[in-house]
């Protein structure tokens, strides 16, 4: 699993990849979390404000700080999205 946390560093961008952090170890999976600053980057995923958070390339949200829950429920779908890709394979 790779999560993004996109966004120029500010609190906001933080607080998004602490909760990140929390719900990944709290659920016990691996994911590669990275801070996306260098607005190049974050720019090809068109978000109209930061922070903004991508899970598994796709932009789960954006210009907000998600709930804890909102996050957990995010990187659970990715997982299960990962799985049925896998067994199709």
């Amino acid at each position: 699993m790779n999560i993004k946390v996109l966004g120029p560093g500010c609190m906001n961008c933080v607080k998004v990849e602490s909760t990140v952090r929390q719900v990944i170890g709290e659920l016990s999976i691996l994911a590669d979390v990275e801070k996306v600053t260098d607005f190049s980057r974050w720019a090809k995923y068109r978000i109209l404000g930061t922070p903004g958070l991508v899970v598994n390339d796709k932009v789960v949200c954006a210009a907000r700080i998600p709930s804890k829950a909102e996050v957990t429920t995010w990187i659970i779908d990715a997982l299960e999205q990962e799985e049925r890709e896998a067994r199709a394979a």
